[in-house]
């Protein structure tokens, strides 16, 4: 299994990419209790933004872009955090999303998450990020995780989990959507492949 991680911050270091480490080493660590491992990588998508904005009007990926864009379709699992701008996801981030193949994350599952100045933008992850996976028809997970500056280093209260408790709760999920997928044995053979040519045959 192969995990990979896109975070969209812009800054270094960056709140969005330590949330986007917490994550990865949750959802390790709950695949290790499992006895699975899974090799984990993450997609700084500020290294990539002149890449993308090429793509975006050439077509033509260039190398390290196309292995981003591999990285996330051959994951098995996958974890997306962008900060907050003007109440919804970053511009980088909906960009490099809009580059990926429609059907490439079909049934793959996704952890959403976001960071933020204060709790006020917390309905992102409901408004925009659940929405545009399940517009991939990716299956993500029940707990997002939203981040505001306020809760690196809160424990939370007896009415509200801290940001911890939300980190490990939400790898938890992911971890075990990964280890019940069932394994790819490797290439499709070739009934598999005429099959899925006939169906995107068309008889209009």
């Amino acid at each position: 299994m192969k995990l990979i991680a896109v975070s969209a911050g812009l800054s270094s270091p960056s709140s969005t990419r330590l949330l986007a480490d917490r994550l990865v080493e949750s959802v390790g660590g709950e695949l290790g209790v499992q006895g699975h491992t899974a090799p984990a990588e993450v997609i700084e998508l500020r290294e990539l933004a002149r890449d993308i904005a090429n793509h975006l009007v050439t077509g033509f990926p260039p190398p390290q872009l196309a292995a981003a864009i591999n990285a996330v379709k051959d994951a098995d699992g996958l974890i997306a955090v962008t900060p907050v701008f003007t109440a919804s996801y970053s511009g980088l981030f909906k960009s490099f999303f809009d580059l990926i193949d429609p059907d490439a994350l079909t049934g793959k599952p996704v952890l959403v998450a976001a960071t933020g100045g204060t709790a006020r933008h917390s309905l992102v992850l409901e408004h925009a990020l659940r929405p545009l996976f399940a517009y991939l028809r990716a299956v993500i997970v029940p707990t997002a995780v939203y981040a505001a500056s306020e809760d690196w280093g809160s424990g939370g209260d007896e009415y509200t989990d801290g940001l911890p408790s939300r980190i490990r709760r939400a790898g938890g999920e992911l971890a075990a959507l990964m280890a019940a997928r069932p394994e790819r044995v490797g290439p499709e053979d070739d009934v598999t492949a005429l099959e899925r040519q006939l169906a995107d045959l068309r008889f209009d």
